[in-house]
């Protein structure tokens, strides 16, 4: 039947059919075979391209496997910089022979065994490709005994550019020796980019010198050449006590005893909020209870700062790193106390949870990232801050120049100084007058009467710096300048009167808390503990002690040169003192506590308000503060999605362009963090109007006058700079004035 025939098939066309297939199947594995596996040399290569930038990154990760190790005495040998020679040796525990060709594979590590590890990585290095990597690029000898193996044999391996070239036996020490010669013999195009050998010797000696910082209990070596640059000998570190001692013996062995550094000492502890998106908002607790945050170290003391940032040692969980979030919180920390263009000098060691911080954000592990950015930063600025608060307000333990004392030291009377003069004390009865404006209990100059009496100071209120804070939120007392004094050439003062130190008297109930208002909100925000001088067994009387505030010492005022600058004498030497950046300073913490004290600031309606549109960023920002820029006298209000309506600011502001004024607040205000309060609200402006009321050059001060700026300067909790960070005050020390006039060598 016809329709059970089958079908006749042409001949040849099945197997054209094959070919056809066949001939797409091979086109199609031609395709997937353009991807093709690497083999090991080669990605240990471009590993290596990653993790070894430089010779100091050979060491860097060479040394970190010591301190891992354990070790207790690290060397370090370059030759030419690190081009030809690399050679770490450490008496660390040491490894055995199937180890120690074991880790030399990618990615073998006794650091960590799962991925669970990763969250809480509590040593140097745990990525287990350093060593492959490193030997992919340079010649690469390693010698290793474990401390357990009392043959005295040890295990050397030998590769060349990735390759093993010899596993045997050798004599060695406990511990292990690494040597990378030729590092990036086989890539040509890398050892070009390789800086001059003095740039490369310079790069490793400093990361030599923050290991060595972080790591004071052991002891390390470093021979450039054949050379010896340093022996750092081990510091004891028994106890948790003896940090301090140990870091400042470092320092010293690093840099010398010449800079004065204040120890810190902050303990607290990070939540973060339940309620809100993670990086949101924090909570602070009593420390053990969260999360752990400790910061312990030195900073500069007041007055100390560099052009640069090299001098600032930040330390997280004993591993140097690179933060800008705590770059940032240290600038912070010492807000109006240093110029513009200066940067504060600090060792600080952060110690925090380590689930808290992932470390696994850059290759060279240089960088890092906290799970809570804005509470570490908001911690670090905050001790930083209250240690120079307490610094100044901490009083100096010795007795012997405690007013009144009958051991009381009696200061050299100066030539000329007991003539006109009384040498009876002021009565402490005696009412005190205050003839300088915005000083407390501020009143008009009255006459003082004198030996002169056609000097008498008499007060004015009209010229230059007169004027009123009346109509704005600054305040409203007149305020009253001395009149110039052209007969009266250099101010005086008795010995007596002024031999005995001036007391510091007690700050007003009303004194903000160095806590920002919006901080406050959290009673929580009393378990962190600050500890500002730490004892250091040892420390009293040693060199390079812990320095005592200027302004905690007996002060005698010898008088004042160039109508400017006021002279005192302490028993240290000779100070200098700015009698306008001093007032500016006292004008300035006065007219913030008027706005801290909760009273809103007086504002000025606009002829024509004006729109401020913002970006979603930025508007989210205002939304969250608008009560806080409302207290200020700023007068924004929404009017639309990402535009506010500008409608008033404070009379203090003498802007032409109100809108660039607000869009300038803004960006400072974000670039100041979350922690927006009134004290950093208009600072600037502040800053600026104390400026024109302080007393200026040319300004005579009688002798009260004089004694009333240093008591009320004494009062300020950052006294030694005025707003704009300039000193307010300098010493000169007997030592120094002995070398300018060469009595010593």
């Amino acid at each position: 039947m016809q329709g059970n025939t089958p079908a006749r098939v042409k001949p040849g066309a099945f197997s054209r059919f094959l070919d056809s297939t066949l001939g797409s199947g091979l086109s199609m594995l031609g395709r997937v075979n353009r991807i093709r596996l690497l083999p090991e040399q080669v990605a240990n290569q471009i590993a290596a391209g990653e993790v070894v930038e430089r010779p100091a990154s050979v060491v860097k990760e060479l040394v970190e496997n010591s301190l891992d190790a354990g070790a207790t005495r690290i060397t370090v040998e370059i030759g030419t910089g690190g081009r030809s020679l690399i050679r770490v040796t450490d008496d660390g525990r040491g490894m055995s022979r199937d180890d120690a060709l074991l880790c030399l594979e990618r990615h073998a590590t006794s650091k960590i065994t799962r991925a669970e590890d990763l969250a809480s990585i509590a040593t140097m290095g745990f990525r287990g490709e350093a060593l492959p990597s490193i030997a992919s690029v340079s010649r690469f000898m390693l010698t290793t005994r474990e401390r357990e193996d009392t043959s005295g044999e040890a295990t050397q391996v030998v590769v060349n550019g990735g390759k093993i070239m010899e596993v045997k036996a050798a004599a060695s020490p406990a511990g292990t020796t690494i040597e990378v010669r030729q590092i990036f013999f086989n890539l040509p195009a890398r050892r070009k980019f390789l800086r001059a050998e003095e740039t490369e010797r310079a790069h490793i000696q400093h990361y030599l010198t923050l290991v060595a910082l972080a790591w004071p209990q052991v002891g390390f070596g470093f021979v450039s050449d054949g050379r010896p640059a340093w022996q750092l000998p081990p510091v004891p570190w028994t106890s948790d006590a003896d940090r301090f001692t140990a870091l400042k013996e470092r320092l010293r062995q690093l840099h010398g005893s010449e800079t004065p550094l204040l120890p810190l000492e902050f303990s607290a502890g990070i939540e973060e909020a339940p309620d809100v998106e993670p990086g949101e908002d924090w909570v602070l607790r009593d420390s053990g209870k969260l999360s752990r945050f400790r910061l312990w170290g030195f900073i500069g003391a007041p007055g100390v700062s560099r052009g640069s940032r090299d001098e600032q040692h930040l330390f997280v969980n004993q591993r140097p790193v690179e933060n800008r979030g705590l770059q940032f919180a240290l600038t912070e920390g010492y807000h109006t106390s240093l110029m513009r263009g200066r940067y504060p000098v600090c060792c600080l060691f952060l110690e925090i949870d380590p689930a808290a911080v992932d470390v696994n954000v850059h290759p060279q592990k240089r960088e890092v990232r906290f799970r809570e950015e804005a509470a570490v930063r908001r911690l670090v600025a905050k001790a930083i801050r209250d240690t120079l608060m307490q610094f100044h307000q901490a009083h100096p333990e010795t007795t012997g120049w405690a007013a009144g004392s009958p051991s009381e030291p009696r200061l050299p009377m100066l030539a000329g100084e007991a003539a006109g003069f009384s040498s009876t004390p002021l009565s402490p009865a005696a009412p005190e007058t205050t003839l300088l404006p915005g000083f407390s209990g501020a009143g008009p100059a009255e006459p003082t009467p004198t030996a002169e009496a056609d000097t008498a100071p008499t007060s004015r209120s009209t010229g230059s710096h007169a004027g009123s804070y009346a109509g704005s939120s600054l305040g409203s007392a007149p305020v009253s300048i001395p009149s110039h004094r052209a007969s009266e050439a250099l101010i005086t003062r008795s010995a007596e009167p002024t031999a005995q130190p001036l007391s510091t008297p007690p700050l007003p109930a009303s004194t903000p808390s160095p806590i920002p208002p919006s901080a406050q909100h959290h009673p929580a925000h009393l378990g962190p503990t600050t500890t500002p001088f730490p004892s250091a067994p040892g420390a009293a009387g040693a060199p390079g002690a812990l320095p005592v505030a200027l302004l905690q010492r007996p002060l005698r005022i010898i008088g004042v040169v160039g109508r400017l600058y006021v002279l005192l004498e302490s028993e240290r030497g000779l100070v200098l003192l700015d009698q306008h950046a001093a007032h500016e300073r006292i004008l300035f913490e006065q007219m913030l506590q008027r706005l801290e004290s909760g009273h809103q600031a007086a504002s000025q309606r606009l002829l024509l308000p004006e729109t401020v549109e913002l970006s979603v960023r930025d508007a989210e920002f205002v939304r969250g503060n608008l009560e806080t820029l409302t207290r200020m006298g700023i007068g924004l209000s929404e009017f639309g999605d990402r535009t506010f309506l500008l409608d008033a600011l404070p009379p203090m502001v003498k802007s032409n362009h109100p809108k660039r004024f607000t869009l300038d607040l803004i960006d400072a205000l974000k670039a100041a963090g979350s922690g927006v309060n009134l004290m950093r609200l208009g600072e600037d402006v502040i800053a600026k109007t104390v400026c024109r009321h302080a007393v200026k050059a040319n300004d005579p001060l009688s002798g009260r006058e004089l004694d009333q700026l240093i008591v009320d300067l004494k009062q300020c909790t950052m006294p030694y700079t005025c707003p704009h960070g300039r000193p307010t005050m300098i010493e000169m020390g007997w030592r120094d004035l002995e070398k300018r006039f060469g009595r010593t060598g």
